[in-house]
């Protein structure tokens, strides 16, 4: 292993070893609480532009596998941690993390004091950083990261949107050689493992999502809720479609400051009234902003597996998964028909919200989870009802 360093834009360092290639990675610097689910972190396309720090000491112990991806490759831009586990153990593991980082030359460090490393973004906020194991002079590196574009006002979301529309084949009810159909081979996605011989479920409602970083759990869950779900890329326009008449319109969830995603604000704005809509992290930050409210940046962000909501409808508390850097300013639409209907219990920020006119309905967290709990999956369903209800009411 190769002595490497964080460097942040503060001038602070931290200090580790590299256990992947050698090299620099920059981006902003963000801490995640959950104690598992590494993997699909490192695959969902809403870490684009971010190094992760994770804040539980020992990573990789399950090793990884074929299956727990959320999108087709790793989007971080460099990943942190205490300890890297050497001896992994679990049957469903193909590989181990330190391997799985290597094959997709990920730059990694390890023994750093993650603990302060997060106590320091906690006080001073997220920030850029960069991961270095060959320049090592911070002065050198500092003029490299004053270079580095900030996350607010940056659009990731057309580097991870899909290049085409697709339909979503990957169904919980279908064996791996429908999953490999060629609307999804056309996509370029891998080949998704079944789960036995099951009859494929007939969709009950057409859904258009709009890919601003798209995981793949949402569309799993959609699928199994008798969904025919048809991707399209960010650029999509409400012309595209209402091309295909569908029951409702999904936003997803992504990367970077939504205020930025001009177009699929506007694409939003147009489809309101029209149809039902339900939207997810990115996708619920975009919706607030097509509404006529206003976002804007938290100091460090939610990122982990462990933050508690009320859902203000159903007087509950759930543990959610969380991962945004950005929120909306429930102020901003105080003079709409918007109302808040969850509320995060860690600052009170707004986790949720609906239109009181139109079927229109959003969560800043993460219902789909993967990794984290399932206690707010049943959120989908207000989705599937909003779609049903709207289908009588043209019937």
């Amino acid at each position: 292993m190769s002595r490497a360093i964080l460097y942040l834009e503060d001038g602070t360092v931290f200090e580790g070893q590299a256990i992947s290639p050698v090299g620099e990675s920059a981006g902003e610097v963000v801490f995640n609480t959950a104690m598992t689910g590494y993997q699909e972190i490192l695959t969902d396309p809403s870490y684009a532009g971010q190094i992760v720090v994770m804040t539980y000491p020992l990573i990789g112990n399950y090793g990884v596998n074929d299956e727990d991806v959320e999108s087709d490759h790793i989007y971080v831009k460099g990943f942190v941690v205490k300890e890297f586990c050497r001896h992994h153990s679990n049957y469903r593991a193909t590989r181990s993390l330190i391997d799985y980082l290597k094959e997709n030359k990920i730059l990694a460090i390890e023994g750093v004091d993650t603990r302060a490393l997060t106590r320091h973004l906690r006080v001073r906020g997220a920030m850029k950083g960069i991961i270095s194991t060959a320049d090592l002079d911070g002065k050198s590196l500092a003029r490299k990261l004053a270079a580095l574009p900030s996350m607010e006002g940056s659009d990731w979301v057309k580097e991870v949107t899909a290049k085409r529309k697709y339909v979503w084949g990957g169904t919980e009810d279908q064996v791996a050689e429908e999953a490999a159909d060629e609307r999804w081979a056309d996509n370029g996605g891998p080949v998704m493992r079944g789960s036995g011989d099951r009859k494929k479920r007939a969709a009950k409602y057409k859904v258009a999502a709009i890919d601003c970083g798209i995981k793949r759990n949402i569309l799993r869950i959609l699928a199994s809720l008798g969904c025919e779900v048809h991707v399209f890329p960010a650029d999509a326009t409400a012309e595209d479609i209402q091309v295909i008449n569908p029951d409702g319109l999904f936003i997803s969830n992504g990367p970077g400051d939504p205020a930025a995603v001009t177009s699929v604000i506007e694409t939003v704005r147009q489809c309101v009234g029209k149809l039902p809509i339900f939207g997810i992290c990115l996708g619920h930050q975009i919706l607030g902003l097509a509404l006529g409210g206003k976002t804007y940046k938290l100091k460090f962000g939610h990122h982990g597996a462990n933050h508690p909501v009320r859902d203000l409808l159903g007087n509950r508390i759930g543990i959610t998964s969380q991962n945004h850097g950005f929120c909306v300013d429930i102020g901003s639409l105080s003079a709409t028909d918007v109302e808040m209907v969850d509320m995060n219990l860690n600052d009170q920020t707004l986790e949720g919200m609906r239109h009181k006119k139109f079927p229109v309905l959003s969560f800043q967290h993460h219902p789909e989870a993967a990794p984290g709990p399932r206690d707010a999956q049943y959120l989908f369903k207000y989705f599937i009802e909003m779609m049903e209800k709207d289908k009588k009411k043209v019937q």
